[in-house]
């Protein structure tokens, strides 16, 4: 069913969660409101918004190193208490993230840390190819968006899929993950900065596929 505007707004006064989730939790819910608010409250989402304002100045920076050395992440994510900063679970997660980094590559942190020119310019390639597919005029911004959603899942970390999703848990992103983390401990979470090293970037060699690789090894583990 289609979701209104309305929906969505009554609901984020309601729970302090992001737009998006609440559009998704009332898509789940076949909108109703309170079953909608329960499914926040299950995810962890609500509680999470609620201590997105808090300072998170502890944390750790973690590692994750390719078998056999070929890549390489360095990521620190923040909490608010040394106490959690020390928990095995939050290391876990820790290393989890470092791990979708090494698979995926993405580029940015969120989609707020993209650059606005090159937001711009991926919008206006974006726009030249839906206009030399023959799309109609009237409705090439609207595609445009569309892709363009596609591109920020591709390049922002909390954008993409989890890469360890089981498949009940498939569409889960990284965001929702670190949001399920700070129901789970009580804590404010952010993850402030990450860079990933490539054995031989920029030199031409063989295309691989990291994300195989790096799920074989999950799997090992």
């Amino acid at each position: 069913m289609a979701i209104k505007a309305s929906q969505v707004k009554e609901l984020r006064e309601k729970t302090g969660a992001g737009m998006m989730d609440c559009k998704r939790a009332l898509e789940e819910t076949s909108g109703d409101l309170e079953k909608a608010i329960e499914y926040l409250r299950e995810k962890g989402i609500a509680s999470a918004a609620k201590k997105a304002d808090r300072i998170a100045a502890e944390g750790i920076v973690s590692s994750y190193i390719h078998a056999g050395g070929r890549i390489g992440v360095l990521v620190e994510v923040n909490c608010e208490t040394d106490f959690v900063a020390k928990n095995e679970s939050f290391q876990d997660f820790v290393r989890d993230i470092a791990m979708q980094i090494a698979a995926m590559n993405p580029k940015y942190v969120r989609r707020e840390d993209v650059p606005e020119e090159e937001v711009n310019r991926e919008r206006a390639i974006l726009r030249q190819q839906a206009l030399e597919e023959g799309k109609p005029e009237k409705i090439v911004d609207k595609i445009v968006e569309g892709r363009l959603r596609k591109y920020f899942e591709r390049v922002c970390l909390l954008e993409q899929e989890f890469v360890k999703n089981t498949p009940e848990d498939k569409g889960r992103t990284i965001d929702q993950l670190v949001k399920e983390q700070i129901a789970r401990i009580g804590e404010n979470i952010t993850i402030r900065r990450f860079v990933r090293y490539e054995l031989g970037e920029g030199l031409e060699k063989r295309e691989d596929n990291f994300v195989e690789e790096v799920m074989s090894q999950v799997k090992k583990g």
